[in-house]
């Protein structure tokens, strides 16, 4: 990737591999990427696209650590009752975090609940590349190449493209 692209978020399948290949570049430090990946508050800032509301239910990244949340339609205040609509739950996704090394590599499961046969192993990087930038560079692994190719038509790419803007905007905060 070149300067004038480093925000563009590539999706790639494998045509003979069950694998997803996701990589984009982020204007922060590798240390600052990974805490906004790892610590739950930060994490439903940017996860997801941005007409959902992220809840976390569980977030413990620690290797052996574990995680649950759900995308809301709403805006995730609302109860039904005396405080608004409530909020719809869209999905749900659960997981185990099987290795967490600071700053530079998660390797965790993935499973979206409507699908609990469905378990995806992911191992995300973060690579420092020049002028305070990092690169994140996800491999997710499925059992079936039909499994992989109904992932890349659900529609996941706005979610993973929003969400990136979403975390661009973040740490652009600071």
């Amino acid at each position: 990737m070149t300067s004038s692209d480093h925000r563009r978020t590539t999706i790639e399948a494998d045509p003979a591999l069950p694998v997803i290949r996701i990589v984009r570049e982020f204007d922060a430090p590798p240390a600052r990427v990974f805490r906004a990946w790892t610590e739950p508050e930060l994490v439903a800032r940017w996860l997801g696209p941005r007409d959902r509301v992220m809840k976390i239910d569980t977030w413990d990244a620690r290797t052996g650590g574990s995680y649950r949340y759900s995308a809301l339609a709403g805006d995730g205040a609302g109860d039904g009752a005396g405080d608004g609509p409530a909020s719809e739950v869209i999905a749900s996704f659960y997981g185990s975090f099987h290795e967490v090394r600071r700053d530079s590599r998660l390797v965790q499961t993935f499973t979206f609940e409507g699908v609990p046969d469905g378990v995806s192993l992911e191992t995300v990087l973060f690579e420092p590349v020049g002028e305070g930038r990092t690169r994140v560079s996800s491999l997710s692994l499925v059992d079936s190449l039909a499994t992989r190719d109904a992932i890349m038509a659900s529609g996941m790419d706005r979610g993973v493209i929003e969400g990136y803007e979403q975390l661009d905007e973040l740490l652009a905060a600071g």
